[in-house]
């Protein structure tokens, strides 16, 4: 069952947060991981948006994306990312029918 790692990030220093963005590709696809949103046009259709930011990312499944996520290549990016952005992260079990 596929799994998903959804961001919220608020960018505080975007020079140091591109230098993030242009590492953690590579680490993600070391991983069997891929980009489903990243940072792409939002529209407020209902409700108020809380979001800045908007990334998923999909694995194939949730131990593949805890293994990314704890991984000893993402640890330092986890750190810069922390240093260029505030925000939420949450992992989330997909859906098979």
């Amino acid at each position: 069952m596929p799994a998903y790692l959804i961001a919220n990030i608020n960018v505080t220093d975007p020079a140091l947060f591109d230098t993030y963005r242009a590492q953690v590709p590579a680490v993600i696809a070391q991983y069997g991981g891929k980009y489903a949103v990243r940072g792409g046009a939002m529209e407020v259709v209902e409700g108020s948006s809380p979001f800045q930011r908007l990334v998923v990312l999909e694995f194939p499944t949730m131990a593949a994306l805890k293994s990314f996520y704890h991984s000893p290549e993402y640890a330092p990016l986890t750190a810069l990312r922390q240093k260029a952005s505030t925000g939420d992260v949450i992992l989330v079990e997909g859906y098979a029918p």
